[in-house]
């Protein structure tokens, strides 16, 4: 196995350095920004004369259904620009603008069920890195920042920026106002950005792109897009911003009793140049408004919970490293929340964002008080990642936790050689990371992760390998580390034909191998094994998904495993068969469901795991779903059944005003958890919150009150 594996990355890396270039481009591919000198009314109403002297494009070619065709219904796109804004202007003909899809309204919703406009700038023109936007028929917004050619898509960040749309019987329109200091770019009098649309034509299942259209690359592909210039005279962009907040709330806890609190703290970002953003932080501002989804874990190993606090938002990608998901030198969640998820005061922080030339870096120091059994300590991460060739680059990475009379640290490289012109026109990447991590403590103060991989991610063969390890004694405190003492072998194959035979499918997939095998790194011996071969997967051209599975795991139990309250599975090696079921409708109709099962063999028994998912979009302003995952599992051990259950209610009343109620429930820990929020946004960057969180405790014969929180929180943003 491991042979096989050095084996597939050594050819990989042979191929690499025979590369052509075969871009799929439209003429025109440069559009060229229009300077203003009197302000737009934002209104998604084009009509001003500005708007019709600006150069319009309208060259976009279908992606899918059918790749290379025309667009059936009419795009047009002009760019304007005065010394703070870019603006864009985007006419959405459309013949049956009735049929439109667009449920959905709330700040960064769910754009692949709805119809869209998306565009992605490349400020830097480096083919690497842009910042994506995106709007439906409603004015909804939604925003990211891209890496690494697509590669790392940070979707929770939250820039400060408007649109606006008009839908008439010709079709919807829709007028974007960026100012320039959301974004970074050079220092060059005469700009010249990389730029890309794409338009998402839901009922038709239809998708239009400007440039680089092939099945092949997405629009996060920064690679393949058009030029935009034209603007000149910006260079001199500064800003200071100050972003206070303020909590107030009452906690009745039915252990501590009823609590008044309060709190105030802010940010003060300060943009140095275009391209690099100083943030200091004060008091900072960790109260989550949204809670953590809790997960049964039925497994030996820890599970990941996503960062959802603001300050640690931004900048997430600018620490991303190397070793993958299941080895990260920084998680920003260890910073600030305990590990039973309780909040740690943070005194202050620095962060140093940007990019200078080719030189892409980041910085960020927090210092966090005291608390009970919980020293006070300092956490800083420092990252610099080169560019190198034409969408490849190297780093070095360092992470550090200081606490009285003891420290821990993490120190690695990585690099990542990247294509999209691999074999003409497809995509390739060879990347690595080795760290080492240091604990002062410690018997075996030392100890060394790495990882290799290779991806050739394409519409018709998608194929990756890897290999990971983690030494026994590497100890990443500061970031997050699945198991220890482990090296994990990968590779996946997929084959993702588009028969022309079978008119009503979009695309088969069939899956020859995927399998993750883990070995013990000091021993060398099995510690599991999961392995996937997909006889037949589909998706119809009106949207249905279907896959059908088989699995062969196998786990090597070196002690006794608690697998549930009183069930104890002994050690020993475990093989085992299972078969899967999915299916799921086409999300962009009113109603949609999706149903997952898996079965078969499990240690010594049998489990039956079952996951059930619908959504009702009522309209564009409600829309009610549910969730209910079942697992019963049987053996000589004992038999029990784990059921968890979630369900949300969405409310928007505008883009600006919306609100949810998420509540969830499981029988292994007998609460119900409700959240309960409204978020308005009365300007861009600014935010009101008003929640109630309420747990109840389910395990005896009625419902009992353990806890009722409510918070509102305010944050405003100010421009100097």
């Amino acid at each position: 196995m491991e042979k096989l594996i050095r084996v597939i990355l050594v050819f990989a890396i042979l191929i690499l350095f025979v590369e052509t270039n075969n871009a799929q481009t439209s003429s025109p591919d440069k559009i060229s920004a229009y300077k203003i000198n009197q302000p737009i009314k934002l209104d998604g109403d084009l009509s001003e004369p500005v708007w019709q002297e600006a150069e319009h494009i309208s060259n976009f070619t279908q992606r899918e259904l059918n790749e290379g065709k025309p667009a059936t219904e009419h795009t047009v796109v002009a760019i304007l620009y005065d010394d703070e804004n870019l603006y864009i202007g985007v006419w959405c003909y459309d013949d049956e603008p009735g049929k439109l899809v667009a449920q959905k309204m709330k700040r960064d919703f769910n754009y692949s069920t709805e119809d869209n406009f998306k565009f992605i700038i490349d400020t830097y023109n480096d083919e690497r890195n842009g910042y994506l936007f995106v709007t439906n028929p409603n004015g909804a917004r939604f925003d990211a920042l891209v890496q690494d050619n697509g590669k790392l898509v940070n979707r929770a960040w939250d820039g400060v920026w408007n649109v606006k749309t008009e839908i008439t019987d010709k079709g919807w329109f829709a007028e974007f106002e960026i100012p320039f200091s959301t974004l970074k770019f050079s220092t060059k009098d005469n700009q010249v950005w990389g730029i890309n649309f794409e338009r998402n034509i839901r009922r038709k299942r239809e998708q239009v792109l400007w440039q680089g259209w092939s099945r092949d690359y997405e629009i996060e592909q920064v690679s393949r897009a058009g030029k935009l210039t034209g603007i000149e005279g910006i260079s001199e962009v500064t800003l200071i911003e100050l972003k206070p907040y303020g909590i107030a709330g009452i906690e009745n806890n039915e252990d501590s009793g009823g609590n008044f609190t309060s709190d105030v703290g802010g940010d003060i970002n300060y943009l140095i140049t275009p391209t690099m953003k100083l943030n200091f932080t004060i008091n900072t501002d960790f109260a989550q408004v949204e809670s953590d989804q809790l997960l049964v874990n039925l497994t030996r190993f820890s599970l990941f919970y996503p960062e959802k606090r603001e300050f640690f938002l931004e900048g997430q990608d600018y620490f991303d490293f190397g070793l993958g998901h299941s080895i990260r030198p920084f998680y920003s969640r260890r910073i600030g929340l305990a590990p039973d998820r309780s909040t740690i005061p943070i005194i202050a922080g620095a962060r140093l964002l940007g990019k200078t030339g080719n030189t892409t870096l980041g910085g960020m120091s927090i210092q966090t008080a005291r608390q009970d059994s919980i020293p006070s300590a300092n956490y800083t991460v420092l990252r610099w990642k080169q560019d190198v060739l034409q969408q490849s680059n190297i780093g070095l990475i360092g992470v550090g936790k200081l606490e009285p009379n003891r420290q821990n640290a993490v120190y690695g490289a990585d690099f990542l050689y990247s294509t999209s012109n691999i074999f003409g026109d497809k995509n390739l990447s060879v990347g690595g990371a080795i760290a080492q991590s240091y604990t002062s403590d410690a018997y075996e103060k030392t100890g060394l992760a790495h990882r290799l991989f290779v991806d050739y991610p394409n519409d018709l063969i998608d194929f990756s390998a890897v290999w990971d390890r983690a030494s026994d004694s590497f100890n990443p405190e500061t970031g997050f580390l699945r198991r220890t003492n482990y090296q994990m072998y990968n590779a996946d194959l997929r084959i993702k034909p588009r028969p022309d035979f079978l008119p009503w499918i979009q695309r088969l997939v069939f899956k020859p191998f995927d399998f993750n095998y883990y070995v013990d790194d000091k021993t060398h011996k099995l510690q599991s094994l999961w392995t996937e071969f997909r006889p037949l997967g589909f998706t119809t051209k009106s949207g249905e998904f279907f896959e059908s599975n088989i699995q062969r795991r196998a786990e090597n139990l070196t002690e006794d495993f608690e697998i549930h309250e009183g069930v104890i599975i002994p050690g020993g090696e475990y093989w085992f068969t299972r078969y899967e079921l999915q299916f799921a409708t086409f999300e962009g109709r009113p109603v949609y469901g999706f149903l997952f099962v898996n079965w078969g063999d499990f240690y010594t028994g049998k489990r039956t795991e079952w996951f059930i998912r619908s959504t009702f979009q009522l309209n564009k302003n409600i829309s009610i779903s549910s969730d209910f995952t079942q697992n019963y599992i049987t053996l000589p051990q004992g038999t029990f059944t784990v059921n968890e259950f979630g369900g949300r209610i969405n409310l928007a009343i505008s883009p600006d005003l919306f609100g949810s109620v998420f509540g969830q429930w499981n029988n292994d820990d007998d609460e119900v958890l409700l959240n309960f929020r409204i978020n308005w946004i009365p300007e861009p960057g600014t935010n009101f919150y008003f929640v109630v969180n309420q747990s109840f405790d389910t395990g005896g014969t009625a419902w009992r009150s353990t806890n009722t929180a409510v918070l509102t929180k305010i944050i405003w943003r100010f421009v100097l």
